[in-house]
């Protein structure tokens, strides 16, 4: 594909992905539950045999492998990856909650990575709906460090079509029986929600082969970032109410959460570049709204581990030329990792997370900032509070630059006002993190992460 034709791809999906946020949806009240249809059961096969390095294109499916297979040394963490077939019958539904179908036979594929050893398995199973808004499945929320220091097992669901087709065409071999339109009559993902729901009963209640393996998951979370948090509103807000429940509790990232009271908790998390108006949905007892300040939509994090799949299953990493210097280096990715825990305590205990201060807004509706360009507000990881660079959820420019947030290191003059010495940085460091765990938004492990990165490369 040429780079405009590959630019005018990228714009689409953007758009789908800003029209995805948007989604509102009327409250709709969930049937009592003898009322509710049952998930069908689908069937799973596998694992499919292949691994990296191998060749998509073969012609013998065990010299293929699966597409954006971890990079990470998951071996060494005591972790395996695993891809299986997903096969049975949908029902489609349309985004206002319409059936629009009934068993329609579909074929897709799960990516599993999880504990080896069972003793290791922390009970919890994320199933991610991987997002496509980049024109391919992404597996946006997968953070190595934080899931394997979990224990948790982490399930990649191909449940649209835009990924799916991408993956028929990157290996023949391997993907081109996968269909999850229908023979082309339900092109717009109308049968995603009850794959996603199929999926997610294949690990809450495995029968025959568990994608799982030996572990069997005490508590099975949806999570969904950008694009696939808006299909995964849909799904809570308008399908759900029909259909019996399969997971025990939903986190929404950098994207759209429900407006629907239902029974399974909610945890929205949005970065600065997500908030975009001073109106907001209340905490309640069954719904949780974090915001990060300065971390971005798509930032530094995400790009780093992205580029060797993408150099790898694709030739090339993207490049951008953006208003701003991108990414934000705010790490989003230790705030998620302390709301799974905070959602699992939620579902297990009925212990509901703490809450965060908003964002702060002007009363012209902008963003309230510091005298150096810092949002005001919101969660402040020590990225923020203890300044070194200029981070923020805002930028310009082609394709996805608005979603990758600015990153402008402070000059030496700057960093010598704010920090006369390295040892209190340090110590300043130290202290935020200490509140934000203490607050229950920065989990240990990674406020360690924190010291070493602020004990190597502080100002001096």
């Amino acid at each position: 594909m040429t780079r405009p034709r590959r630019v005018a791809a990228l714009a689409a999906g953007l758009a789908t992905s800003m029209v995805a946020t948007l989604l509102v949806s009327a409250p709709v009240h969930a049937s009592a539950a003898g009322d509710r249809e049952p998930i069908a059961r689908a069937a799973v096969h596998g694992p499919i045999p292949g691994v990296v390095p191998g060749d998509p294109r073969a012609e013998r499916l065990a010299d293929t492998y699966p597409f954006f297979s971890t990079p990470s040394n998951l071996a060494a963490k005591g972790y395996v990856e695993e891809e299986f077939y997903l096969s049975g019958r949908a029902d489609g539904w349309d985004t206002s909650g319409n059936r629009v179908a009934t068993d329609v036979p579909y074929e897709t594929r799960l990516i599993v990575r999880r504990p080896a050893d069972p003793r290791r398995f922390s009970g919890v199973a994320l199933v991610e709906w991987q997002n496509v808004t980049a024109g391919y499945d992404l597996d946006a929320l997968w953070n190595t460090e934080s899931i394997t220091r979990s224990g948790d097992a982490w399930i990649g669901v191909s449940a649209q079509r835009v990924g799916v087709d991408q993956l028929r065409g990157w290996s023949p071999t391997r993907y081109g029986r996968l269909d999850v339109t229908g023979g082309g009559r339900y092109v717009t993902d109308e049968l995603s929600y009850d794959i996603f729901a199929q999926a997610g009963k294949a690990i809450a209640d495995p029968r025959g082969v568990s994608p799982l393996g030996r572990l069997r998951a005490r508590t099975v979370l949806a999570i969904g970032a950008s694009q696939s948090a808006g299909r995964m509103t849909v799904y809570y807000d308008r399908v759900l109410p029909q259909v019996q429940p399969v997971f025990e509790g939903y986190s929404f990232v950098v994207g759209s959460a429900p407006t629907r009271v239902g029974d399974e908790p909610v945890f929205q998390l949005l970065s600065e570049t997500d908030v975009r108006t001073p109106v907001r949905p209340a905490d309640t007892d069954r719904f949780r709204r974090w915001e990060v300040a300065g971390a971005a939509h798509s930032g530094y994090n995400g790009q780093v581990y992205r580029a060797p799949m993408q150099e790898r299953d694709l030739g090339a990493a993207p490049v951008y030329t953006c208003a701003r210097p991108p990414f934000s280096r705010v790490p989003m990715h230790h705030v998620t990792a302390a709301a799974y825990a905070h959602l699992v305590r939620w579902v297990e205990r009925g212990t509901p997370p703490p809450t965060a201060p908003p964002l702060v807004f002007n009363p012209d509706g902008t963003k309230a900032r510091d005298a150096r360009g810092l949002a005001r507000g919101g969660i402040r990881l020590s990225q923020v509070a203890v300044p070194t660079a200029l981070n923020t959820g805002d930028n310009a420019g082609e394709s996805f630059c608005v979603l990758f947030g600015t990153y402008q290191p402070f000059d030496e003059a700057t960093l010598d006002d704010l920090y006369p010495t390295h040892a209190g940085y340090v110590a300043r460091v130290v202290a935020t993190d200490v509140r934000n765990i203490a607050a229950g938004y920065l989990q240990p492990a990674d406020a360690v992460e924190n010291l070493r990165e602020a004990v190597r490369s502080g100002p001096a």
